[in-house]
């Protein structure tokens, strides 16, 4: 109960105008986003439980190459559900709503410290190290072809367009860890 001459204390939804709570709100239009990606994450689950199930299968007849490349192949499915997991779990707490995690025996270690900035960089070096598993198996199939006689769709250009890209991922995560690091700083001194 407020006194006479007080002005009465709003809650922070109830300070709020029409046209802000409207934009605000709307950061729940991103809910089926991020529910769309659970669903990419139950077919990479299935994508890896298939071609596991195609190496345990054929184990005796695949080669130690062959083997190799598979298993590259099945880490290469963990590390992009790494990322999705990545986007859906910091992306969720970052920009629409708290999990209200803490104290969750669970809890990711990096949620708790979760921005926009070391989202990105997490993203960074995720994709890079997705990059390193496809650059990895490109190398090992297109040093087999003359081995092998089989096929590929490797030519020279697109191995090294392929490392140019895989370059550029590195130099952007380094430029992005920069800039953030520069920012930090410069946030650090009260500019």
């Amino acid at each position: 109960m407020s006194h006479p001459g007080e002005t009465p204390t709003l809650t922070p939804a109830e300070a709020m105008k029409p046209l802000p709570m409207i934009i605000f709100g709307s950061r729940w239009l991103q809910v089926p986003l991020y529910l769309g990606l659970i669903v990419a994450q139950c077919v990479y689950v299935f994508l890896f439980l298939k071609e596991l199930w195609h190496l345990v299968t054929h184990a005796t007849e695949f080669g130690e190459q062959q083997i190799m490349l598979v298993v590259l192949g099945l880490i290469d499915v963990v590390m992009i559900s790494n990322l999705l997991i990545m986007v859906i779990v910091g992306g969720y707490e970052t920009f629409v709503s708290r999990l209200k995690l803490q104290g969750h025996p669970d809890q990711p270690e990096w949620l708790s410290h979760v921005n926009a900035s070391i989202l990105k960089i997490k993203l960074a070096m995720a994709i890079i190290g997705i990059s390193s598993i496809h650059l990895l198996r490109t190398f090992i199939e297109a040093g087999n072809i003359g081995n092998t006689g089989r096929v590929t769709n490797y030519t020279e250009t697109g191995v090294i367009l392929q490392t140019i890209i895989h370059v550029v991922f590195i130099f952007s995560a380094i430029g992005i860890a920069w800039v953030d690091k520069m920012t930090v700083a410069t946030a650090g001194k009260g500019h």
